[in-house]
């Protein structure tokens, strides 16, 4: 399942659960990025962890060490995965407090279909909590 959240830590959006073992990055293909590329396009960045490598124009990931290169990464590029860091913390709390607010997400052994009905009520009862 992915979300997307403000960048305050609000959760926006949740999107329908895919059914079986399905990387993140393809399910984001499918359902977030699309939506995703015309912000990009006005100037709007997403920023992504480390599995989201190569989802496109608009999403910032961190920077890895290349393979053939033993050194470690410039100061420059630990400090943009730093602020991204701190940036992203704010994403993981949000998807962490619509988990443990709702315990009827915290242990879900229905169907995919059904989860994503119960996520997307979760989240509409949280955003109406607040």
């Amino acid at each position: 399942m992915q979300f997307l959240t403000a960048p305050d830590g609000t959760p926006l959006w949740v999107s329908e659960v895919e059914s079986g073992s399905r990387h993140d990055l393809t399910c984001a293909r499918i359902h977030a990025l699309p939506a995703l590329y015309p912000a990009a396009a006005q100037g709007l960045p997403t920023l992504e962890d480390v599995g989201y490598v190569g989802a496109g124009a608009g999403t910032h990931t961190p920077l890895r060490p290349h393979p053939d290169i033993p050194s470690p990464l410039t100061s420059d590029n630990r400090a943009h995965n730093r602020l991204l860091r701190c940036v992203r913390v704010l994403r993981e709390r949000a998807g962490a407090e619509l988990e443990q607010r709702w315990r009827a997400l915290r242990h879900v052994t229905l169907s995919p279909g059904r989860i994503g009905a119960i996520t997307k009520a979760a989240l509409a009862l949280n955003n109406a909590w607040k």
